[in-house]
């Protein structure tokens, strides 16, 4: 009779299977997509004397994508030469997976029809950053095999980065009088109870969010582990 050790978490004695390997290219890819749109964008900017880095880099989907970039390209390559992800790296998939998937619907129930009165450059990047990428990241946290329980102190994690933003975005407004969002503008109807209105909300999303896809890992690990879940 022979019997089959179980690794823990984090190992990377286990071989990856070949879908995980297949997940981790998937994962390489999206990231370069991500990385390519962004890119594209700051060069049609460029070429067109549009460009202005404060801006640009100043909107939430543009920061987020970025963390993105990097998760998905480090995740990927894990993919390739381990059968698990790291709590750490789980975790931190957890937190922008809710910024891919805000930017998504925000965008695209919020501020697809709003008219710019600024620079429209290329079209596709805006896809891909606002539906492709937060619809692939969305499927990779779901099925993508080697993710581990998360335990429930991490849910606040995830609020860190988007209120250090929204005050930053805030702020910044006021001072200069460019807000990278209308929802942002306390002079629109309803002034800064609006805008509060908007904040709460999002921010309720962020952690409902961040909750399911909580539940879902604990609910159905992908993965056989050692670790004391919390």
């Amino acid at each position: 009779m022979t019997s089959t050790a179980i690794s823990p978490v984090g190992s990377d004695s286990a071989s990856p299977s070949t879908f995980r390997q297949l997940s981790g290219l998937l994962r390489i890819g999206m990231g370069l997509l991500l990385l390519a749109s962004i890119i594209t964008q700051i060069t049609d900017q460029l070429w067109n004397d549009a460009f202005v880095a404060t801006e640009y880099f100043g909107y939430f989907t543009i920061q987020s994508s970025l963390m993105n970039v990097v998760v998905l390209l480090v995740g990927g390559s894990l993919a390739l030469r381990r059968s698990t992800d790291s709590q750490l790296l789980t975790g931190v998939r957890m937190s922008v997976l809710t910024y891919a998937v805000v930017t998504g619907v925000v965008y695209n129930a919020l501020l697809r029809n709003v008219v710019s009165d600024g620079f429209i450059g290329v079209g596709w990047p805006n896809e891909v950053l606002h539906v492709w990428a937060p619809i692939f990241i969305a499927l990779d946290w779901i099925l993508s095999p080697g993710r581990p329980a998360l335990a429930w102190k991490r849910l606040g994690v995830a609020l860190i980065y988007p209120l250090a933003w929204v005050t930053y975005a805030v702020v910044r407004g006021t001072l200069t009088g460019f807000y990278t969002y209308p929802f942002l503008e306390p002079a629109q109807p309803g002034g800064y109870v609006t805008v509060i209105f908007y904040v709460l909300g999002i921010a309720t999303f962020i952690t409902g969010l961040a909750a399911a896809a909580i539940a879902a890992s604990r609910l159905r690990p992908q993965v056989l582990t050692t670790e004391p879940v919390a």
